[in-house]
Parts: C-alpha cells; sequence; structure tokens
C-alpha cells in the first residue's frame, strides 16, 4: 500500500485529536491549531486528489485488522478528494473572513469551545465523504448534528437558542428516520458496509422479494436526509439557524454542512441502492417535484425578506431545490450538474455571507434593506464581493452559477417527460433570483451622503479583504475553468457506476470484452 493512502484516514482522526487538544488550550493557540489542520489537511486531500486522478483509480482503506464483512473501510476516489480539499479550502476562507466578528460575538471564554467544534465538524464532513460503512456515516452525521447545533448556539441570544432549538429537533427527526431505514436494510441484508448491501439489494430486487420492505427503506432514508439539508418543505429550521449565527457559523452551515448530507445521499444512491433501484423506486420523482417548488417558494421568500442575511438564508431554500431537481431528473448527466451544483453554492453562498457583514459594519449594524443604501461605496471590497456573489447566484456568465444552470438545462433536454417542467421552471426561478439579488446589489450601489455611515478601507481590515478577494478568485477560477471539474465529477460517478456493479457480473463482461 502506498503511503498516501493513509491520508483520508489521518486527516479524519487529526481532526478527531485537535477537538480534543484545543478543548483545554486558550483562543490564539485553539485558532492557530485549527488553522493549522485545515491546512494540513488541505494538503493532504490535494495529495490523495492527484494519486487517485492520476491513476485513475479507486481504493479502499481497511480499519484494523478485520476485514468485510465485519470490519470497517474508507473508499476513496477523485470524487471524494476533490469535495475533502474543497471542504478544506471553504471551512479555512469562511473562518478567515468572520474571525473579527467572531471577536465580538462569542465571549473570550468560549472561543476554544468554538474551535473544539469546528474540528468536530470537519472530522464529521470528512467521514461522510470517505465511509464506505452506513452505521460509521450515522454515527458521523449525529457528530455533525452536535456541531453544527453548537455553532449557532455559541453567540448566547434568545434568537440564536430559539434557532438551534428548532435545528436540533428537526436533524434529529432526520437523523431518527436515517437510523430507522440503516436498520431496516441491515434488517434485510445482514450487511454494514456499502458494497455489501449493494450485492444483497439486487439479489433482493431479482428475486421479487421484500419489494415493500425495500422500498420503505429507501424512502425512509431519503426523506431523513432531505429534512437535514433543509429540502422544501423541510425547510423551517434553516432562515434563524443561518441568518442569527455568527458569519463564520452562517458561511460554514450555509455552504458545508447541508453538504455534507447531500454528499452521503449520493454515495447512497450510488454504492448502497445502485441508481437503477433508486430510479425504479419512484423517489427520484418526490425528489423532482419537491426541488421545483423549493426552487419557487425559496426564492419568492427571500423576495419578501428585508433582512439581508434572511434573504441570503432563504436563497439557500431555492438553491438546495436546484440539487435536488437534478436528482430528480434521474440521469448521470443531471448527477453531474447537481455536484457542480453543490460546489458552485458552497463557494458563493459563503462569499455572499461574509460580504454581507461587511456591508452591515458600515451601516450601524443594520441588517434592513432601507440602512445597507450606498454600503458599498462605504465599504469596497464587501461591495465588490456581495456582487461576484449576487450575479453567480443569478447566473451570468464567468461565474459558476451561470454553468450550474447551463448543466441543468441541458440535462433537463435529454429526459423527454421532465424537460418541460424542469426548464420552466429553471427560467422562473432564473428570473426570481435577479429580482432579489440585484434589487440588493442596486440598494447598496445608490449614493448617499458620505458622513451617513462609517467607512471602512481596505487597510483598515486587510483579512476580511484579502478573504473576500480569494473568495472572487475562486469563484470566477470555478465559473471559467469549470470543464476540468466536470471531467473530474464525471470520472468519479463513472467510477461509483463500476463499483456498483457486483464483482461476479463486472468479471464475466471484462472477460467477454476481452
Amino acid at each position: 500500500m502506498e503511503f498516501v493512502q493513509n491520508f483520508p484516514a489521518f486527516s479524519i482522526m487529526l481532526c478527531l485529536f485537535a477537538g480534543i487538544v484545543s478543548s483545554v488550550l486558550k483562543k490564539n493557540a485553539a485558532k492557530w491549531l485549527n488553522t493549522i489542520l485545515i491546512i494540513v489537511v488541505g494538503a493532504m486531500s490535494v495529495a490523495v486528489l492527484y494519486y487517485t486522478a492520476s491513476m485513475n483509480t479507486v481504493y479502499v482503506y481497511q480499519m484494523g485488522r478485520f476485514s468485510a464483512p465485519w470490519g470497517n473501510e474508507l473508499r476513496i476516489g477523485c470524487l471524494e478528494a476533490g469535495t475533502a480539499l474543497f471542504f478544506c479550502i471553504i471551512m479555512l476562507l469562511s473562518l478567515l473572513g468572520g474571525r473579527t466578528h467572531l471577536e465580538e460575538d462569542v465571549e473570550s471564554s468560549r472561543h476554544n469551545l468554538y474551535y473544539v467544534l469546528i474540528n468536530l465538524l470537519l472530522s464529521s464532513l470528512l467521514a461522510l465523504v470517505y465511509t464506505n460503512d452506513l452505521f460509521t456515516a450515522y454515527v458521523f452525521v449525529e457528530i455533525n448534528t452536535i456541531a453544527a447545533c453548537g455553532l449557532i448556539m455559541v453567540r448566547q441570544n434568545g434568537r440564536t437558542i430559539e434557532a438551534a432549538i428548532r435545528y436540533m429537533i428537526m436533524s434529529l427527526l432526520g437523523s431518527g428516520m436515517l437510523l430507522l431505514g440503516i436498520c431496516m436494510l441491515y434488517d434485510l441484508t445482514g450487511h454494514l458496509l456499502m458494497s455489501n448491501i449493494h450485492e444483497q439489494v439486487l439479489s433482493i430486487v431479482a428475486e421479487g422479494t421484500y419489494k415493500v420492505p425495500l422500498l420503505v427503506a429507501i424512502a425512509i432514508i431519503s426523506v431523513g436526509l432531505a429534512i437535514k439539508s433543509a429540502l422544501f418543505p423541510f425547510h423551517a429550521w434553516l432562515p434563524d439557524a443561518y441568518g442569527y449565527s455568527t458569519v463564520s457559523s452562517a458561511a460554514i452551515l450555509s455552504s458545508l454542512v447541508s453538504k455534507g448530507y447531500i454528499f452521503l445521499l449520493i454515495k447512497i444512491i450510488y454504492r448502497v441502492l445502485g441508481f437503477e433501484v433508486f430510479h425504479d423506486s419512484g423517489i427520484i420523482n418526490v425528489f423532482f417535484i419537491f426541488g421545483l417548488c423549493g426552487m419557487i417558494f425559496g426564492s419568492f421568500s427571500a423576495i419578501r425578506e428585508n433582512d439581508i442575511k434572511r434573504m441570503i438564508s432563504f436563497s439557500s431554500v431555492a438553491q438546495i431545490g436546484y440539487i435536488y431537481m437534478g436528482f430528480g431528473l434521474g440521469t448521470k448527466e443531471a448527477m453531474i450538474a447537481s455536484i457542480y451544483h453543490i460546489f458552485a453554492h458552497a463557494v458563493c453562498k459563503s462569499l455572499l455571507f461574509i460580504a454581507s457583514s461587511g456591508l452591515t459594519d458600515v451601516s450601524n449594524r443594520s441588517r434592513h434593506f432601507v440602512d445597507l443604501t450606498g454600503a458599498a461605496y462605504r465599504n469596497k471590497i464587501a461591495g465588490v464581493g456581495f456582487t461576484v456573489g449576487a450575479l453567480s447566484m443569478v447566473g451570468i456568465p464567468l461565474f459558476p452559477g451561470f454553468i450550474s444552470k447551463l448543466l441543468f438545462a441541458q440535462a433537463s433536454i435529454l429526459n423527454h417527460g421532465k424537460m418541460l417542467p424542469a426548464l420552466i421552471v429553471l427560467a422562473i426561478s432564473t428570473i426570481l433570483n435577479a429580482i432579489y439579488f440585484l434589487k440588493t446589489v442596486i440598494r447598496i450601489y445608490i449614493p448617499v451622503e458620505n458622513g451617513r455611515n462609517l467607512t471602512i478601507t481596505f487597510r483598515q481590515q486587510r483579512l476580511f479583504g484579502v478573504t473576500l478577494l480569494l473568495f472572487i478568485v475562486f469563484s470566477l477560477a470555478l465559473g471559467s475553468c469549470s470543464q476540468p471539474i466536470v471531467d473530474l465529477i464525471r470520472q468519479g460517478l463513472e467510477s461509483e457506476i463500476i463499483s456498483s456493479i457486483p464483482n461476479t457480473i463486472y468479471q464475466l463482461a471484462q472477460s467477454l470484452m476481452i
């Protein structure tokens, strides 16, 4: 085994160990430990990505001495490594961009606790990306939930506590359904490793037995993860959870936490059930309908908002709808579009939350639109950052949002039965996105008297300004150099499809080809 193949396991364990160490450190030491940790984990992810992409390989890492079906495994390919690297970059930039506000919003004695939660969150996200075991996935889903809840309520005011309680109730409902579905699959198959479950699921489908229990298990798991990722109409907890958290927490929650659950769902679709089984279950039609509804109703809710952060939060409901619409289209091209949109939305939503904090800082800390008039002149870098994020969400060329919508449109055309509703709702959603995002951009660029509010220059906020510049460059690179990323996603999905074929069938096919 190559040494680089150990890096995914090292990454998860390092994050857990750093969480333990941070609990006894002072805030500055915990902050630097967390920063170094993310950089190290990101560097290891780069090495794993290079190894898997250059070798065009997927490998299984056995945890401990016991092999399948009793042992635990990680499964790593280019898609997993690329996602882990992406999560590290977004988390690092989100923490750097909100560091000043963290000093103001969180008591000094709780800062090391904040970084404990961040380390636990990163470990759970990496585990969800890499694990090949369903029960391990559930354990880290719970760690993710607890850490995310802590990030919401660490600010300690009435609104954040209420938002955290609402988030916890809904999230535990989703976790309970996920656990129930996993128990049913274990009862049906006798396995917890994803590849072993898949072989048994194919046998059940071929024999035509246990159709109803299998369908119920698929439905329960799907609904559970849909609740946790805030798919419409399970999104009631989202606006307050994102809108009243600290800046870094809002950026991380909106861009990473929900995406970890969605990535787990993608693994279940391909690696546990098999795409054909999931397609034939009919759940994709439910995802398609709820996705379309989320795209519309999330945008309408954002239009009605008078609070910039709650507007950005409701926009996430619409963007999650895009992802599930892609699942509902039921093709490989649509799945590629959904995965690309996970990356595009994560970058732009973090950028929007951090930039909006810079706009409110120069508007007497008000988040209402009337007070944000001219804010882009008082904080120029925040105005540019918000504009870039908004243009991407609308779908202007050169930005990742445009590539997402183009990929969704192309995938819709390939599905004749769902083409018309998908294209119509895609067009309507784009118009609605333009209404509330461009309205905000126009508002912050309306000139006002210079002495009305505080003005902040780039020199006065170097770390904040550099972070926004990096986010802008990252966004432009993701949009203008999208083809290599799409190719990487395609390569990762093709490896998932091949791995979902039982070994005997795959070997027979290979021998016939020879």
